[in-house]
């Protein structure tokens, strides 16, 4: 009952009404007076707070005043310190990439089967199950002659390079050249534009390959090593369909013709022809549209 009578009590003082007046020293005139109660400036003072603290928020959440505050960082440190993320994550990409390539090329010359396959990803919006990779008939024909002749007999000697115009190459797929090799222009290879975006993308000799990737510029790409030192590149497949470390024969299908990587506007190979660590031009050893 006590209790009840305090909360009562506090509760009428606190509604009770006081006057603040303010009037001369000297005169004892009225200039200024104020009526409140306890509660109501209570009320004007949690109000006031409240406004003071979301102001003081405001400032330091969108001007650049958050930047004097200890652990906040400026946007350009913000921006360069995203950029360097991305920087340091595609040095490290292109890094592992490499060390594999240079770990698979060991492998090989040792006589041994690569110890770690690449994934090989598919688009998923093409049904890589319905392309018809058996040889043509041109193909056919070509492979039942060359089978049926001995292999040194078909050896085409131009005397070119030291050794690479001894080899019969097969080109890679059916097209037409939309630039050639251009070394001055860092061009190091030829563009085929394909007759069939489905075409299938065929080893130019026997060889093993080396490296089967993707690449942010070159989309999927599948390097072979052959005898003599030489190597063929093939770029902007739409699938790879051999891993490092395996073994192909000449027309063996082992990509898909597409138009990944950057920059690409249509379904075409890039094809590259190295002997000896130098780039050479394909069209000085295979007829090519």
């Amino acid at each position: 009952m006590t209790e009840n009578k305090g909360k009562a009590k506090l509760g009428t003082r606190l509604r009770n009404r006081y006057r603040l007046v303010v009037m001369n020293d000297e005169t004892f005139e009225e200039r200024f007076s104020f009526r409140q109660t306890p509660l109501g400036f209570l009320i004007f003072i949690a109000g006031i707070t409240i406004v003071m603290t979301a102001l003081v928020v405001i400032l330091i959440a969108f001007t650049p005043i958050r930047e004097y505050i200890p652990g906040y960082a400026s946007n350009e440190d913000a921006t360069d310190l995203i950029g360097m993320t991305i920087k340091m994550d595609s040095l490290q990409k292109v890094v592992d990439d490499r060390q594999k390539f240079y770990d698979n090329v060991q492998m090989i010359l040792m006589g041994n089967d690569s110890a770690e396959h690449p994934k090989n990803p598919h688009d998923s919006t093409k049904n890589y199950s319905n392309f018809n990779l058996k040889p043509s008939k041109a193909d056919s024909i070509l492979r039942a002659d060359v089978e049926g002749t001995d292999q040194y007999s078909l050896q085409v000697n131009f005397n070119r390079k030291g050794g690479i115009g001894d080899f019969f190459f097969f080109v890679p797929i059916q097209g037409t050249v939309s630039n050639a090799f251009n070394a001055a222009e860092s061009h190091y290879g030829v563009d085929i534009a394909a007759d069939d975006e489905n075409e299938p993308v065929r080893a130019t000799l026997d060889g093993t390959v080396i490296s089967a990737s993707w690449t942010t510029d070159d989309g999927y790409v599948i390097e072979v090593q052959h005898s003599n030192n030489i190597i063929s590149i093939y770029k902007h497949n739409a699938a790879l369909l051999k891993k490092a470390g395996e073994y192909v024969k000449a027309g063996d299908p082992i990509a898909i013709v597409g138009s990944s990587g950057e920059g690409i506007a249509g379904p075409h190979l890039h094809f590259e022809l190295w002997y000896n660590g130098t780039a050479m031009d394909p069209q000085e050893y295979m007829v090519i549209q």
